[in-house]
Parts: structure tokens; sequence; C-alpha cells
């Protein structure tokens, strides 16, 4: 039995300059951190007991006895991938899915790591962030950037640089005492609205060209939140004016990124004292972050009274096996 632990992650800067079609011809870049909520994958070789040979239990639960025969689409295309046969996958996961957190990407590394250590091999933070990119976006056809599966297999506060080449990873080096001050000043609420951040980015990629140079200003800010994070003597502070600004530019890039309500919450949120925030991920619904001083902390909690707060820590592990027990197992026909 395998058991795998998977962070989501929190998107600051330059979301969309990650999208492959973008960074090809004009370089992209993201900072993004992950955080102590997590996806857990439990798999398991299926005993020989049953009429069905695979059994998957997320939202639904399937028992197949044909590979192809699987109605989702990342654990179908996963196991062709990887020639798994007869498993038991089990899903679990600390917060919802469809909810702008990167869920589904957290879910394809830590598949990939489980299935990987099934079979006793080791396989890498970069062997599974380009094989889970590979499989959502490739195999499975979605739309999107690759900063999620470079997020929750890497973890930790980075910065994501992408261009023709591929990418890199490169942690943010700050002060114990600044990244504290950071995380207790980002509130995080959930809007309870939620959706495929695939349909999303399918309908933003329509008017994408028009946002060309929205995600030109959105990839500057990623140097100048970066000096922020990095600098002690600037002000920890201008990194929420400047998530206000990216909000701004990200609603300019697609017709669904926010909506009526969106736009009352963050208002609402502004209006209490917070200095700046965002919709996590590719928008549409799901979790709204603010950066607010101490002193307007109660206030901006009083304005979003209704929705729930999900109090986190930043965390630094990225994907890992969490339980290892190796089992004895040969395909059909071996014995």
């Amino acid at each position: 039995m395998i058991i795998t632990k998977t962070p989501f992650r929190m998107s600051f800067f330059g979301g969309g300059t990650d999208i492959e079609a973008y960074f090809k011809e004009n370089k992209g870049s993201v900072i993004s951190t992950t955080f102590d909520k997590y996806c857990y994958v439990n798999v398991r070789h299926l005993p020989r007991f049953f009429e069905y040979s695979t059994e998957l239990t997320y939202s639904r639960t399937e028992r197949v006895s044909d590979t192809e025969a699987i109605q989702h689409p990342a654990i179908r295309n996963a196991m062709r991938m990887l020639d798994m046969h007869e498993i038991r996958l089990t899903y679990e996961a600390d917060l919802p899915a469809r909810s702008g957190l990167g869920t589904s990407s957290s879910f394809a590394v830590g598949m990939l790591n489980a299935f990987y250590a099934l079979k006793g091999r080791y396989a890498d933070k970069k062997k599974l962030a380009d094989e889970a990119i590979y499989l959502e976006r490739v195999l499975c056809d979605e739309a999107g950037g690759w900063q999620d599966q470079i997020a929750a297999a890497y973890g930790g506060l980075n910065r994501i640089n992408f261009n023709a080449d591929g990418y890199e990873v490169l942690p943010i080096i700050i002060n114990q005492e600044r990244k504290k001050q950071l995380n207790d000043n980002l509130l995080m609420f959930f809007t309870g609205f939620t959706r495929f951040s695939s349909d999303i980015q399918k309908t933003n990629a329509k008017g994408r060209a028009d946002g060309a140079s929205e995600l030109k200003e959105m990839l500057a800010l990623v140097d100048a939140a970066e000096a922020v994070l990095v600098d002690r003597d600037k002000d920890l502070d201008d990194f929420g004016r400047l998530l206000d600004c990216t909000w701004k530019l990200k609603k300019k890039t697609g017709t669904a990124i926010s909506n009526e309500g969106i736009d009352m919450l963050y208002k609402k949120g502004v209006d209490a004292g917070a200095l700046g925030g965002k919709l996590l991920g590719a928008g549409g619904g799901g979790f709204l972050v603010f950066y607010v001083q101490p002193e307007r902390r109660m206030a901006v909690e009083d304005a979003m009274e209704g929705l729930l707060k999900i109090p986190f820590r930043f965390e630094e592990g990225g994907t890992r096996v969490i339980h290892y027990s190796p089992e004895a197992y040969g395909p059909k026909g071996s014995d």
C-alpha cells in the first residue's frame, strides 16, 4: 500500500503567463506558494477476489474490469501511461475540488507519485511535474498552464520562470520573520462557487490576444513582487498593493475571470481595509485571498461574514510518500 500527500498551491503573480502558447513566444513567470492543505492518494493492488479488477473512489466510485472503461480521464490516462493494472485507488482532500487551488494538478502529481512507488520506482520532483503536465495538457487535452503541477511537485515559495526551452524553479529566499509576517497578513475565504478550471481557461483563451498587454504588465509585476519579498528595506505592505494591481489586470484578460458576486466580495474586503487581494486560480469562483494589515484583520473578517475563512500556513515539502508498504505483485498469468 502507498499513500502520498500533496499540497495545494496559492498563486500570487504571473498567472496566465504560464500558458504554453504564451510563454513559448513571450516568456513567462509566476510567484506561488504551497500551503498546509493537502490531497491524499492511497493506492494498492486490488486482491483478486472480485468480479472487477479496478476500484476507484474519489467524488464517486468506479468498479471496472477494463481500464478503457474508467470514466475519470486523468486516472484512465495515467494508468495507460504507466501500465498500471488491478489497483484500488482512493482520493481524499482537505479542500474541495474545482476551487482555484490547483486541486486537479495536485491529484495528478500525487497519483503519479503513488503509481511509481507502487512499482517500486523513485520519481524525482521534475519527473513528476513534467509527467503531470503531459498527463493533463496532452493526454487529457485540458486547457491551462504549467504552474500548478510544478508547484505541487516541488512545494515551497517559488518563482517559476518559463521560456521556449521549458521552465526553472527558483526558491524565493526570504527572512523567516518576514515570511511569517506575509503569511499572517494573508486571509483566505471560500466564496462557495466551484468550477472546472479547464472550462474557464477555454473561455478566457478566446480573449487572450486582446489581453496581451495586460499579461505583459502582470509579468512585470512578478519582478516587483519578488523585490518586495527579498528586500527587508522595502515595505512588505507593497505586496498587498501589487496584488490589487495584478487582480485588476487579470480581470481584463478574460470574460470568465470574475463576476458580479466576486466583484462585490472583493470590494467589501478592500472597503474594510484590505490593501489588495485576488481570486485564486483561473477565475470564476473558489477562494479569495486578501492582504490585510493586522489592525484591519477583524474588520475584513467581519466584512466577509457568511464566508468560510480558511486558516493556513505555508509549507515547503511538495508531494511525498507518507506510507510505503511494498507488495508482491505479478500480472495475471505470471504465477
